[in-house]
């Protein structure tokens, strides 16, 4: 399955510093259903850390990880509890 396909819900938090990329990931994946996709645009360079670790705690899954343009993109699935 591809993260590129147009039902990806895009969240982008560029410009905003720790913790609050990690916090309004939080907040969009427990808003998605199980099996829907997110994708997260972060700058903070700490969201290479806290957002996976977050994904990891949460039981989702990290479908990928890539820098764009001084951003970090993450892709994510959110998984059924």
């Amino acid at each position: 399955m591809s993260a590129e396909r147009s039902d990806v819900t895009e969240l982008d938090l560029s410009g905003l510093k720790c913790p609050l990329p990690v916090l309004r990931t939080r907040k969009a994946l427990r808003g998605l259903l199980p099996g829907a996709t997110l994708a997260v645009l972060s700058t903070d360079p700490l969201a290479a850390i806290d957002i996976p670790h977050l994904v990891r705690s949460e039981g989702d899954s990290l479908l990928g990880q890539e820098r764009r343009d001084g951003a970090i993109r993450f892709v994510i699935r959110r998984m059924p509890r």
